[in-house]
């Protein structure tokens, strides 16, 4: 069976801590960001971990 290949969408999106865990970058931050507080904005430039229930998938799209 051949090997499985890396989601490269996911793998730029997405960093890999060496502790295993993965780190993303939150939405609603390109546009349309007139409507939000400079402190909404602030805060959604910020990386955040993926949560535990998505953390089997995305490693598995990932191969790391």
């Amino acid at each position: 069976m051949p090997k499985m290949k890396t989601k490269k969408a996911l793998a730029k999106r997405v960093i890999v801590k060496p502790n295993g865990t993965l780190k993303r970058g939150k939405a609603y931050r390109s546009h349309r960001a007139t409507g939000k507080t400079t402190k909404q904005k602030r805060h959604l430039e910020k990386m955040t971990i993926v949560s535990k229930s998505d953390m089997k998938n995305w490693k598995g799209l990932i191969q790391k």
